[in-house]
């Protein structure tokens, strides 16, 4: 049973890890405002961000599942 909770959280994103940048203030203030504006929040921008940066740069490496699953047809707000 253990086993098929590691296979099965395995293969979905994880939502607990920590990612922290510097940000021109500027640039945070405009960021937060146009989150704001498309009901988004700066979290959810992100990782739709990574999302596409990962699949955009693979290089023709292979990606896991989880990820092509995560990024089908989701827009930030998925």
């Amino acid at each position: 049973m253990a086993r098929n909770r590691r296979l099965a959280s395995a293969s979905v994103e994880s939502k607990t890890s920590r990612f922290t940048i510097l940000l021109d203030p500027r640039k945070k203030k405009l960021f937060l405002e146009i989150c704001a504006e498309q009901d988004l929040t700066p979290s959810q921008v992100v990782r739709q961000l990574i999302r596409e940066y990962l699949i955009g740069h693979s290089a023709g490496r292979e990606l896991p599942e989880w990820l092509m699953k995560a990024a089908a047809g989701k827009t930030p707000r998925e």
